[in-house]
């Protein structure tokens, strides 16, 4: 069963998150509220997808996390997909730069997340896999 890791802030974010991937059978969902608490969720969790607010409370940014995963060999191959309303090309190319797989910006359609989703789970191969 895929586990999917949303960091994000704002708790009515992370619930039409949740209540979008509820729709798509076998998929457990967890959550985060900051950077470091993600981090360390990642960590003791090992999901096999990340969601991840840019802008969040704390030490360590949606950036900051997405480099930080990158560095570690252990979690390098996580797919990432920034979730953010930070729109402009600088945005992108820096989610591109810590290595996001993807950049959505909200609002962000339901279907949309749950299409880069499967996408994304359904492209991992079985030595990525947990």
């Amino acid at each position: 069963m895929p586990r999917i890791l949303v960091v994000e802030d704002q708790a009515d974010i992370r619930r039409l998150i949740r209540w979008s991937l509820d729709e798509e059978p076998g998929i457990e969902v967890f959550e985060a509220a900051t950077g470091q608490l993600g981090l360390d969720a990642v960590r003791a969790l090992r999901p096999d997808l990340l969601l991840l607010d840019v802008m969040m409370p704390g030490a360590l940014d949606g950036y900051q996390v997405c480099a930080a995963l990158r560095a570690d060999p252990a979690h390098a191959m996580l797919p990432i997909v920034m979730l953010t309303a930070r729109a402009q090309a600088s945005d992108r190319e820096a989610g591109a730069r810590a290595g996001a797989n993807e950049y959505l910006v909200k609002p962000f359609s339901p279907m949309v997340l749950v299409d880069t989703v499967k996408r994304l789970l359904s492209a991992r191969t079985p030595q990525s896999a947990r």
